[in-house]
């Protein structure tokens, strides 16, 4: 028997949304297909909209319940740091992939702007939850331009109003643009709680406690 671990998931799932690059193209499907603008604009254009795809499914998981029942694994970890990036449901992955792979086919992405998606938002997510502290200036002028660490741990923070802000795992601009930035934790970053209220019990903490959690009645 063939043990798949959560690593060469984690390595083939992106091939997944290549190959449906590929398809769109041969087949000429998706708006880019259609409108036939230069290469390199193709490439750049879908970089950007799939960017704003992955916001506005990280809003989604927010926003329905059950959608939220699997994100919230996600938030459960007590202390982020660059594991947190790869602490998903198997479920959540699963949905993410499905509007994944429509983004692709829907947009007619080109195969080299999905690698090159793929690549910043996989690097971006363990940057962004990384443990790491930058100078509060050169904070201020990254966050321009990516998601820092700085500005993704309000995402984390226990109060719900925060938990619900800074969605972007990449560019920082969708945040800014549809209101949902909030620039600093209110109680600061030595003083503000990470987490979520309801687990904060290490026994439910477990791989196995956090893989039943959505199917329970709470």
């Amino acid at each position: 028997m063939v043990v798949i671990d959560a690593a060469t998931i984690r390595l083939l799932l992106p091939l997944l949304p290549v190959g449906m690059a590929v398809a769109t193209g041969d087949r000429g499907w998706g708006l880019l297909n259609i409108l036939q603008l230069p290469f390199w604009s193709e490439v750049i254009l879908a970089v950007i909209a799939l960017d704003f795809v992955i916001y506005l499914q990280h809003v989604l998981f927010h926003q329905v319940p059950i959608l939220w029942r699997l994100h919230r694994m996600h938030h459960t970890d007590l202390d982020i740091d660059v594991t947190t990036g790869n602490r998903f449901h198997p479920l959540e992955i699963l949905v993410s992939l499905g509007i994944k792979l429509s983004a692709v086919a829907l947009l007619g992405a080109p195969v080299l702007a999905v690698i090159v998606f793929e690549v910043v938002l996989n690097a971006t997510a363990q940057f962004n939850h990384g443990n790491i502290r930058i100078p509060t200036v050169v904070d201020r002028y990254l966050r321009l331009l990516v998601v820092t660490p700085d500005m993704h741990r309000v995402h984390h923070s226990v109060i719900p109003r925060e938990t619900n802000s800074n969605f972007g795992f990449n560019l920082p601009w969708w945040d800014r643009l549809c209101g949902s930035y909030r620039p600093q934790p209110e109680k600061g970053h030595e003083g503000m709680t990470i987490g979520l209220r309801e687990f904060r019990d290490p026994a439910m903490l477990t791989l196995l406690r956090l893989l039943v959690q959505p199917f329970n009645r709470k």
